[in-house]
């Protein structure tokens, strides 16, 4: 498949409301600290609106994102964008209120529209043909990293030039308008919680874990070298300046590395793949921890986005063969919930090692961490042979693609190629992988 064959109106239509529900998701946290930070101990109380913001979206993503019926998604989509709008408009018109007042703003905000990137996901993916699920998926990022490239440089510039409460009040107006958008778009896809087989929504999920703990690795291990990017400059004698720069490096590499993930077909499977990128993205940011000069930073950081964005696919995709249609709008939501719960510990964690180590040694200690997240997540993904031997077999398994098979209920699972001695938990269904090209 190329990108040409998944251009269409729907896609186009898709597209606009994806911008406008993920365009505040980016602006947030820097537009609540430019909210407050006129007000005493404005910084720190930004700090806090900012976390209160994250922890609203890791809260709602899958606490709704469960809840979510994929055949009558519009209107549960519709409904949290237009409480984040609302609580976004409180926000910017109420920038004097009490601290508390505005944090429960903040994390209902966060939380409400938590649900709409997994459920604009999966939408996306029902738009295309199945084997272009990787192209779809590619566009979505590249869309995605653009936003978050362009929406801090326009915050900073709507905060200070015009007024600090008016980057959270467009921010209103664009969840609004996705909200309103939606029904550009079908009212959900098809779908059939028998392909459970009985079994609830939770107990898949939690079966998924290992992908949610490698997809929180990816992004933990960038947000700490964001995170501690100004002081390692400091460190080394760089102008703190160049930090927008180079982040925008990271971006734009990212975007670079969706499209070209998407053009072809990569040889292995997922799990291999996103091991074998993940490490080599800990290679980049473990020179970044280390090189002098800021030409060499930049340099690390553009490779790093560019395998990061890889990383990242691989873990959606690895979604759509470990759970069923039904629940991977969930899965989606859960795997966003994971990735912001790795950004805030990185957060955490930077802030507590920054007080007794080097900026260096912070990226170090960090990259250690997110490579032992992979190598779990990795590790969980292995199976023996047989391990489950016992279960009923039932469902059908598409020719060519699979050498044994291990059953569960309702759904049959790849148990890898012919000779080997381990399995991939990976179900072998419409929403997987059909040309196993990936």
């Amino acid at each position: 498949m190329s990108y040409r064959e998944i251009v269409s109106g729907a896609v186009v239509r898709w597209a606009a409301v994806a911008v406008g529900a993920r365009t505040p998701v980016a602006a947030a946290p820097l537009a609540l600290v430019f909210l407050v930070r006129d007000r005493p101990g404005g910084y720190t109380l930004g700090a806090v609106l900012a976390a209160a913001y994250v922890a609203g979206e890791i809260a709602g993503a899958p606490l709704l994102g469960m809840r979510l019926r994929p055949e009558r998604a519009r209107p549960h989509l519709a409904a949290g964008l237009a409480v984040g709008a609302l609580a976004f408009t409180a926000l910017g018109t109420l920038p004097d209120a009490h601290p508390a007042a505005l944090g429960a703003f903040a994390f209902l905000a966060g939380a409400a529209p938590a649900a709409s990137p997994g459920g604009l996901r999966a939408m996306l993916t029902s738009l295309v043909p199945e084997r272009a699920a990787a192209q779809a998926l590619a566009v979505e990022s590249m869309l995605t990293f653009g936003v978050w490239a362009v929406a801090p440089a326009a915050v900073t510039g709507l905060a200070l030039g015009v007024s600090a409460a008016l980057p959270l009040l467009l921010a209103g107006v664009l969840m609004a308008s996705s909200a309103v958008g939606l029904w550009m778009l079908p009212a959900g896809w098809e779908s059939d919680a028998g392909d459970r087989g009985g079994e609830s929504m939770a107990r898949i999920l939690v079966r998924a874990w290992p992908v949610f703990v490698t997809g929180a690795a990816s992004l933990s291990m960038l947000a700490l070298a964001e995170l501690v990017l100004p002081a390692l400059l400091e460190q080394r004698g760089i102008e703190v300046g160049w930090a927008g720069p180079l982040l925008a490096g990271l971006a734009v590499g990212s975007a670079v590395g969706s499209f070209v993930y998407g053009l072809r077909r990569w040889p292995g499977r997922l799990r291999t793949q996103s091991m074998v990128l993940m490490f080599a993205v800990s290679g980049c940011l473990a020179l970044v921890a280390v090189l002098p000069g800021v030409w060499w930073l930049l340099a690390a950081l553009l490779v790093a986005g560019l395998l990061q964005a890889g990383a990242m696919l691989t873990r959606n995709l690895s979604l759509r063969e470990v759970l069923p249609p039904s629940a991977l709008a969930a899965g989606y939501s859960v795997m966003y919930a994971s990735v912001g719960a790795g950004y805030a510990a990185s957060g955490s964690l930077a802030g507590g090692l920054l007080s007794v180590v080097s900026p260096s040694t912070a990226i170090l200690a960090g990259v250690g961490l997110g490579v032992v997240l992979t190598v779990i997540g990795v590790l969980g993904e292995v199976k023996p042979v047989g391990a489950e031997a016992g279960r009923a077999e039932a469902g059908s398994v598409e020719a060519g693609h699979v050498a044994a098979g291990r059953v569960e209920t309702g759904r049959v699972e790849t148990a890898g190629s012919a000779g080997g001695d381990v399995t991939e938990g990976a179900a072998v269904r419409g929403g997987g992988d059909p040309d196993r090209c990936l």
